[in-house]
């Protein structure tokens, strides 16, 4: 009888680890840039608001054809779907989202510029919330809010961005845009084009 206490010990021991193991959830999703087939791992609930759904969508359900390639943010899972135009390329990220409702944007829109290492200017209505904020911040500063590439979208202020502040991925966190890790947007960056359609649900 006590053998079988000792393992049931030993057993839960173990469970209680690998429960522990899955607040790294964020980070590790940060290291796989293409996640096509993981294990969906339910975190902590103190966790939660900085958790990805990952999991892998057909993207003949969202879009007709993939003609200059296809974008698709799941705001809801707060994860992005990139399909190359010949469909051999499926990319799967982690990335942030709006903080709120009347700040989010649905529907479908595209790339109409790329930028690397661009300058931010918050927008007038960031700037009579936050007058403190610096009217420009130069691209490539270590605190430019759009990271090392922008995805410019043809919705006024809506961009697909990097972001030096990871903390941020997998949050509800941004004034509107969607946020990519920095190695991401560089890769999403390289197989974007101008054109590329983009739909965020």
């Amino acid at each position: 009888m006590s053998d079988v206490k000792l393992n049931r010990r030993a057993l839960l021991g173990a469970a209680a680890a690998m429960g522990a193991g899955s607040l790294a959830l964020p980070a590790l999703a940060q290291q796989a840039g293409n996640m096509a087939n993981s294990t969906q791992m339910e975190p902590a609930a103190t966790t939660r608001s900085n958790i990805s759904s990952f999991r892998m969508l057909d993207w003949r359900k969202h879009f007709d054809n993939t003609r200059n390639g296809a974008i698709l943010v799941d705001l809801t899972s707060r994860a992005l779907h990139f399909w190359s135009e010949d469909q051999t390329i499926y990319k799967l990220y982690p990335c942030s989202i709006p903080l709120s409702e009347d700040l989010t944007r649905r529907g479908k829109t595209q790339v109409v510029e790329m930028r690397e290492n661009p300058s931010w200017r918050p927008t007038p209505a960031m700037r009579e919330r936050n007058p403190e904020w610096p009217e420009v911040v130069q691209g490539g500063a270590p605190d430019n809010p759009l990271g090392v590439r922008a995805l410019y979208l043809s919705w006024q202020y809506y961009r697909i961005h990097g972001t030096h502040d990871t903390r941020k991925i997998g949050r509800a966190s941004s004034n509107g845009c969607v946020g990519l890790y920095n190695e991401h947007i560089v890769e999403l960056y390289s197989l974007s084009k101008v054109g590329t359609q983009v739909l965020l649900i």
